[in-house]
């Protein structure tokens, strides 16, 4: 009995939704955070917070998408936040030579493709950990991010630029009598709708698609997968790709908020990601997370950076506070392997 133990517990792993009850309890926890933070500022329940909230999360929820993917595999994707600046200099830069805004994202995005492609290859053709891979894309990335543009930020890239981070659907302006206009409805963020389009994707590709069974089982047993006929450096390569494709399009949204590429953006958003893919259910073993979790892991940190803002609490308060979340969630995450 006791030598199927670790069978048993590769086998509860191998779970593509992750664990309910892991996931009810982030529910939970975003619910009394909303219902804490409320008591703290009249104005949290507003619904042009709600939509600040929308918009701040969006990032670090594309993020979290592409970050679930690779802990799902059992790694770990640090670079995300310097591929993120890196993609907007290059969109930044593009359009300053006069490329369109449109394919200039999409080059942008392109960009954080192929450091993703980089990051598995260095990773599963040379054996190096994820750990160190990605350590060194972070650094690599920032460097060339910084290199291009001197450390300047790079504006004046035209009201086009900033549509996709500060554009609405449904949107609804008057304009008053005084010459002025008036928003009768803020409209959903193209942001928010992104997020959602990219979440339901990488829902579908884990859990109907081939793709997302290699994952699910490269993550819980690397050794099986491959005795299996599952391709493993393929499915590796795959998941870090569409982790820096994402970082990519969290880039352009960012960017395009700001309307201004600045190449010291993203710094710890890999972490912010890194917490939100945790608190919602994605083990750092490998072999358990969820989209859905994920997102709801998103959306805490984003409520809870939020929440802090209104209530005046410091950025070094909150660094703390975020950081003891993440040694929580990991703490949780290890106390359900041993079970």
């Amino acid at each position: 009995m006791a030598g199927n133990a670790p069978e048993k517990r590769r086998q509860r792993r191998f779970l593509p939704e992750g664990s309910s009850l892991h996931k009810l309890s982030a529910i939970a926890t975003l619910v009394v955070l909303v219902i804490a933070f409320s008591f703290t500022s009249p104005a949290f329940l507003s619904v042009n917070n709600g939509l600040t909230i929308l918009l701040q999360t969006s990032v670090i929820g594309l993020l979290a998408i592409g970050l679930t993917m690779v802990i799902i595999t059992g790694g770990i994707d640090l670079s995300v936040g310097s591929i993120l600046a890196l993609a907007g200099v290059v969109a930044g830069l593009t359009i300053k030579m006069g490329l369109p805004v449109v394919p200039a994202m999409g080059l942008g995005v392109l960009t954080g493709a192929a450091c993703g492609f980089v990051n598995g290859m260095v990773i599963a053709k040379m054996r190096i950990t994820p750990f160190v891979a990605t350590l060194g894309m972070m650094l690599i990335a920032r460097g060339i991010a910084l290199q291009l543009t001197g450390a300047a930020p790079i504006s004046r890239l035209g009201d086009a630029f900033g549509v996709l981070g500060n554009g609405a659907l449904f949107r609804i302006v008057e304009m008053q009598a005084n010459g002025f206009p008036k928003v009768i409805f803020p409209g959903v963020p193209y942001p928010a709708i992104l997020l959602f389009v990219m979440a339901v994707l990488g829902w579908y590709l884990l859990q109907k698609r081939q793709i997302g069974r290699h994952i699910f089982s490269v993550g819980s047993n690397e050794e099986a997968a491959r005795l299996s006929g599952v391709n493993v450096d393929r499915t590796k390569i795959w998941a870090y790709t569409a982790s820096g494709a994402l970082a990519g399009l969290a880039g352009m949204v960012l960017m395009s908020r700001l309307v201004t590429v600045q190449p010291n953006e993203g710094v710890m958003y890999e972490l912010d990601a890194i917490a939100a893919s945790v608190i919602g259910g994605a083990s750092l073993m490998g072999g358990v997370g969820s989209i859905s979790g994920s997102m709801i892991g998103a959306f805490i940190i984003g409520v809870l950076r939020n929440g802090l803002n209104m209530a005046g609490t410091s950025a070094f308060i909150q660094m703390i506070i975020i950081g003891i979340v993440v040694i929580a969630a990991v703490y949780i995450d290890q106390i359900r392997n041993k079970n």
